[in-house]
C-alpha cells in the first residue's frame, strides 16, 4: 500500500523564455547568484514537506551547468545542512553519478551524513548520462561497456566498506588498499571511517530491465526506482520474477518506487496546457543527451528548431497524461489515479511526485507540493485531509 510519498528537486533554478520557442538551451547562461538560488529553493521545499508528512526528498547531482538545469554537485552536504533545519524530513540522492567519484570518498561521505542525520539520508546510484559530467571528472560515457564495469566495480567497493568491519579489494580498476608498509607491516586490509550507523537503504533506476542490470541489484539488495506510465507493469513484473529466482517471494510493486510527474490546477485541461511548455523545455534538455531513447535523429534535430519542432511529431504533455506518467488536474483526480496505480501494484509503498520536474519553475513546484500536502498526502497517510 502507497504509505511514503516523495518529492524530487533536480537543482533547478527559476527560469522564464521556456519552450520550443524560448531561449535556446546553450543560450542560457545564468549568473553566478542565479545559480545559488537552488539552495533556498531545497531549503524552502524541505520545510514544507516537512511540515506536512512528507518521506523524503530527493536530489539529483550535477556538474558544471551553467545553464541553471542542475547546481547541487554534492547532495550528502546539502542534506546534512538540511537536517539541521528540519525535524523528520529524509533526504535522498536521485542520483549520485557513481562514476565521477572516488568509491571510498562517495562511500565516507555518505557515512558520514548517516551519522550526522541519524538515518535521515538515502542513497541512490546511477552511471550519469551527461559526457560534460562524467568524462571531465575522469570515467567513461560514451564507452558504455567501460563505464558499466566501472560503476559496478565501484558500487561493490561502497558495499564492502559499509558492510564489512575491515576489507580488501583487488578488481580491474581499483586495488584496495595500496600496496604501502603501515608502521612497518605491509597494509593488507582498511576500515571505513565512520561506518554508517545501520544499513544504507540504496535505489537505483530501472528503464532498460535489463538481466545483467537487474541480478546485479538483486544481489546487493538494491530497491529500483521506475518511471510511472505504460511501462511501469512490464517493468514491475520482471522486477518481481528476479526476485523470485532470488528466493524471495514478493507483491507486485515491492521494493520499488513509481516516480510520476504530477501538477495540480483547477481542471485537468488547465493543467495540460500549464504543462506543455515545461515538457517542451525538458524535450530540448535531455533529447540531445540521449534521455528519449524513442525519439529518432531527426526528431532530436528538430528540438533545436522552434519551426520544425511542432512538425516532427514529438511527444507532448497530453501525450505523457495519455500513457500515465504525468498526472494533471484537480486534487481529487490525482487521488484516483494514485488509487488506480496502487490496484495495479498491490505491493507499491513510494511513490514520487515530482519525477519530471526539470524547468517546472522551482515557484510552481512549491505551489504543487502545499496544495498535495494539504489535499492528497493525507488520504495516503491514513490521516484526514
Amino acid at each position: 500500500m502507497i504509505r511514503k510519498i516523495d518529492s524530487f528537486y533536480g537543482g533547478h533554478v527559476e527560469m522564464d523564455n521556456l519552450g520550443f520557442k524560448g531561449l535556446a538551451v546553450d543560450e542560457r547562461i545564468e549568473t553566478d547568484e542565479h545559480l545559488a538560488t537552488v539552495f533556498d529553493e531545497a531549503r524552502a521545499m524541505a520545510a514544507i514537506m516537512d511540515q506536512a508528512g512528507y518521506d523524503t526528498l530527493w536530489f539529483a547531482e550535477h556538474h558544471f551547468q551553467r545553464e541553471g538545469y542542475g547546481g547541487i554537485p554534492n547532495i550528502p552536504m546539502l542534506a546534512v545542512h538540511l537536517a539541521q533545519l528540519t525535524e523528520q524530513l529524509n533526504f535522498g540522492s536521485m542520483f549520485n553519478t557513481v562514476p565521477a567519484w572516488h568509491p571510498l570518498r562517495l562511500a565516507e561521505d555518505y557515512a558520514l551524513a548517516d551519522v550526522l542525520t541519524q538515518g535521515r539520508v538515502r542513497f541512490g546510484i546511477g552511471r550519469g548520462y551527461i559526457p560534460r559530467e562524467v568524462e571531465t571528472l575522469g570515467a567513461p560515457l560514451e564507452d558504455d561497456a567501460a563505464n558499466r564495469e566501472l560503476f559496478e566495480e565501484q558500487v561493490e567497493i561502497v558495499f564492502k566498506a559499509w558492510n564489512e568491519q575491515t576489507f580488501s579489494h583487488h578488481g580491474k580498476y581499483y586495488d584496495l588498499p595500496a600496496r604501502v608498509l603501515n608502521r612497518g607491516q605491509e597494509l593488507e586490509e582498511i576500515t571505513l571511517v565512520p561506518r554508517p550507523g545501520r544499513p544504507m537503504e540504496c535505489w537505483q533506476p530501472i528503464f532498460s530491465v535489463s538481466p545483467r542490470g537487474i541480478d546485479f541489484m538483486v544481489k546487493h539488495g538494491i530497491k529500483g526506482i521506475v518511471p510511472g506510465g505504460g511501462r511501469v507493469e512490464e517493468i514491475a513484473t520482471k522486477w518481481q520474477e528476479a526476485l523470485g529466482r532470488a528466493g524471495r517471494d514478493t507483491e507486485l510493486g515491492e521494493d520499488l518506487a513509481v516516480v510520476l510527474q504530477i501538477h495540480l490546477a483547477d481542471t485537468q485541461e488547465q493543467a495540460v496546457q500549464e504543462a506543455t511548455v515545461w515538457f517542451e523545455e525538458q524535450l530540448k534538455v535531455l533529447a540531445p543527451l540521449g534521455r528519449m531513447p524513442t525519439l529518432t535523429a531527426e526528431q532530436i534535430q528538430a528540438t533545436y528548431d522552434a519551426d520544425k519542432a511542432p512538425l516532427a511529431g514529438l511527444p507532448t504533455a497530453r501525450d505523457l497524461v495519455r500513457d500515465g506518467g504525468w498526472i494533471c488536474g484537480p486534487p481529487e483526480h490525482v487521488c484516483e489515479k494514485l488509487a488506480d496505480l496502487q490496484e495495479k501494484l498491490p505491493g507499491l509503498e513510494r511513490v514520487t511526485m515530482s519525477a519530471g520536474a526539470l524547468a517546472i519553475p522551482p515557484s510552481v513546484l512549491k505551489q504543487d507540493l502545499e496544495w498535495f500536502g494539504q489535499e492528497v498526502l493525507p488520504k495516503f497517510k491514513g490521516e484526514t485531509a
